[in-house]
C-alpha cells in the first residue's frame, strides 16, 4: 500500500496521508508524489477543488520524517537538503495553488503537517485537532512557513506557540490563524461526500461547521503580548520571570509564566534564537516564499551543528539523556551565529518555479 493516496474522485483531487502507524508523517517520496499530483490536477476540468487527509484515528500528520534526517544528516546531508527543499516548494504550490484547497486536520497536526494543510485556502479542524509547531523542541526552528503563519498570529501569540512549542486545539487554531473552521468528525464523512459531488465548497463547509469553543490562549493574550512583546530574548525572559515571581498576580497567571519560563529554557538556545529572528522578520513578509527562503538558511546549516541530531536523539532514539544543546543556554547564543545561520546560501538559495509561487 502507499503512502499516500493519490486519486480523483468526483470533482475532488483526493491526497490521503497513509502512513498512520508513523502518525502519517511526510517522507520525501510523499512529497515528491504529492507535487506531481497537484501539478498534473492543476488542468485538470475534471477537478475543480483538492482534498487532503490522512489515515487513521490519530493523526493528520505528525510531522516529517525526522528519524530520516537523524539517520543521513551526517552522512549524506544533500538528501535532507533536497527533502527540505522540495517540502518547502510544496508548500509555496498548495499556498498559491489555484483551486480550492480543503485540509481536514483532524487529530494530530505538527510541523510538516502543518505545511501541507494550514497555507491552504479551506482549513478545517476538529474536537480532536491538536495542532503545534515543536521543532525548538529537537534542534530546529518553524519551518514549511509556519515563520509566517506565526508572525500573522495576533499580537505576540506567534511567538508564542513557536517559541514555546506549545500544542493548541481547534478553537486555538482558529484564534491563530492557523484555522478557518470547526467541523464535527461525525459530520466529515457528509462534508467530503459534498466536495467530492462538486457542491460549493464554501456551501458545503458552511453546512457542517459548528462553533468550536472558546480559545483558552485568549485568556492568555495580554500576558504573551506584554511578554512576547519584548525585542529581545533577554527581555522575554526577564519578564516572565517577574510575572512568575509576581506575590500579587493571580495564581493562574503566575502559573501560566512559569510553564512559559520552563518551556523557553529547556528548548534548544539556538533554535529559540533563530526562532525568534525568523518569526520577526517574517512579520515583513509578504509571500511564503519569503519566509520558506529564510526558513531554509537555518535548516541547511544546522545539519552541520549537533543540536538537531541531539534533539532528536533524545526525542525519539534513545530517550534516555536530555540533549545536550550548544550553545547550552539562551545567554550564551552570540547574535553574530544567529546572523551566521540565517545568512544567504548565494547558489544554494532556495528558489521556486514560477507556479509555484503564482496562482
Amino acid at each position: 500500500m502507499s503512502d499516500v493516496l493519490l486519486r480523483i474522485e468526483g470533482a475532488a483531487g483526493r491526497i490521503t496521508l497513509n502512513r498512520p502507524q508513523a502518525l502519517n508523517a511526510l517522507t520525501h517520496a510523499m512529497v515528491r508524489e504529492i507535487h506531481i499530483a497537484l501539478d498534473g490536477w492543476r488542468n485538470e476540468p475534471r477537478v475543480t477543488r483538492i482534498v487532503i487527509d490522512g489515515a487513521g484515528d490519530r493523526a493528520f500528520c505528525g510531522g516529517g520524517d525526522i528519524r530520516f534526517l537523524y539517520d543521513h544528516g551526517r552522512s549524506d546531508p544533500a538528501a535532507c537538503r533536497a527533502f527540505w527543499r522540495d517540502e518547502y516548494r510544496l508548500n509555496a504550490a498548495i499556498a498559491s495553488y489555484p483551486k480550492p484547497f480543503v485540509a481536514i486536520m483532524r487529530g494530530i497536526v505538527m510541523g510538516g503537517g502543518i505545511g501541507v494543510s494550514a497555507h491552504g485556502s479551506h482549513r478545517i479542524v476538529t474536537g480532536t485537532s491538536r495542532l503545534a509547531m515543536p521543532e525548538v523542541s529537537i534542534g530546529f526552528l518553524p519551518d514549511v512557513g509556519g515563520s509566517l503563519l506565526l508572525a500573522r498570529a495576533p499580537g505576540a501569540l506567534g511567538l508564542y506557540l513557536g517559541l514555546t512549542a506549545e500544542r493548541f486545539d481547534a478553537a486555538d487554531a482558529i484564534r491563530a490563524g492557523f484555522a478557518d473552521r470547526s467541523v464535527p468528525e461525525a459530520a466529515l464523512p457528509d462534508l467530503v461526500a459534498a466536495l467530492v459531488a462538486g457542491d460549493p465548497v464554501d456551501a458545503a463547509i458552511d453546512a457542517g461547521a459548528t462553533d468550536a469553543g472558546t480559545s483558552k490562549l485568549a485568556s492568555h493574550q495580554a500576558d504573551i503580548d506584554h511578554i512576547f512583546g519584548a525585542d529581545t530574548l533577554a527581555e522575554i525572559l526577564r519578564r516572565a520571570e517577574m510575572l512568575r515571581d509576581a506575590k500579587a498576580a493571580p495564581s493562574e497567571r503566575r502559573a501560566f509564566a512559569t510553564a512559559t519560563l520552563a518551556a523557553l529554557v529547556r528548548h534548544a538556545p539556538l533554535s529559540v534564537a533563530c526562532a525568534f529572528e525568523t518569526i520577526r522578520r517574517a512579520r515583513a513578509f509578504t509571500r511564503i516564499a519569503e519566509a520558506l527562503a529564510l526558513e531554509y538558511r537555518f535548516a541547511w546549516r544546522c545539519l552541520e551543528r549537533t543540536d538537531l541530531y541531539e534533539g532528536i536523539r533524545a526525542a525519539i532514539v534513545s530517550r534516555d539523556v536530555p540533549p545536550a544543546w550548544q550553545p547550552a543556554t539562551i545567554a550564551e547564543v552570540p547574535a553574530a551565529l544567529v546572523d551566521t545561520m540565517l545568512a544567504p546560501l548565494d547558489e544554494d538559495e532556495l528558489r521556486f518555479a514560477p507556479q509555484e509561487i503564482t496562482p
